[in-house]
């Protein structure tokens, strides 16, 4: 009875959705339907996208809405709030794209801080490069390939820890390790800023930007929880 009592709950645990992390590094909600936990800021929910504005800083944005998926429409987006070490967690959804190749087809990004492109794109079977899904982009490949297949639901959970300075110099370079759909693909690696964002000063504070790439990815059930 123990045996089976102890198998049960182990299946429990896999198929529950990832818990947060707690404060300090460890394991992110990894799973689509994660709940935010206590703490956590709710970028995109069920109800009308609030906090969201252009890279311009303007409102509102132009990206369509409709049952808590937001679509990329016209122009980067991007939070009005600002974080510096935090953990995310965001789903995505890229289209079908047969056609297309390359970075043509379903690419998007997420920029942490504004600053750090994690790359958003149709990469199912294809081998881990740094401009394929799951790369900081053209600095760090993912480990494996976590991908599912266009039209599917995937999950990305970062724990991201902003650039420390000192003395006007960078002492210690931005670290991010990366789970996507439950698998670790980039872990605790330093990261400098990609070209094509905000350009916010290393060790800064900054947004999280959607990018518009030209393709109708779909995002749903970002939160993040600011860690200490």
């Amino acid at each position: 009875m123990r045996k089976s009592l102890l198998s049960f709950a182990l299946l429990l645990t896999a198929a529950a959705p990832g818990r947060a992390a707690e404060d300090g590094e460890g394991p992110p909600a990894t799973a689509c339907g994660a709940k935010p936990p206590a703490g956590a800021v709710v970028l995109l929910g069920q109800g009308k996208p609030e906090g969201w504005v252009g890279s311009d800083g303007r409102a509102p944005i132009d990206w369509p809405f409709a049952d808590g998926i937001l679509t990329v429409g016209h122009g980067d987006i991007k939070t009005e709030k600002t974080f510096g070490d935090f953990e995310l967690h965001l789903e995505f959804n890229v289209p079908y794209m047969p056609q297309a190749r390359g970075q043509a087809r379903g690419n998007s990004g997420v920029y942490l801080a504004g600053n750090h492109e994690l790359q958003v794109l149709d990469s199912y079977g294809l081998p881990t490069e740094s401009h394929e899904c799951g790369a900081i982009y053209s600095q760090v490949a993912p480990s494996v390939n976590a991908c599912k297949p266009p039209l599917q639901w995937q999950a990305y959970s970062v724990i991201f820890r902003k650039a420390r300075v000192e003395g006007g110099k960078v002492a210690k370079k931005a670290r991010v390790t990366v789970f996507q759909n439950g698998t670790k693909i980039i872990d605790d690696a330093e990261v400098v800023p990609t070209p094509g964002g905000l350009g916010n000063p290393e060790g800064s504070d900054g947004p999280l930007l959607l990018q518009d790439h030209g393709n109708k990815v779909q995002y749903r059930n970002i939160w993040i929880r600011p860690l200490g």
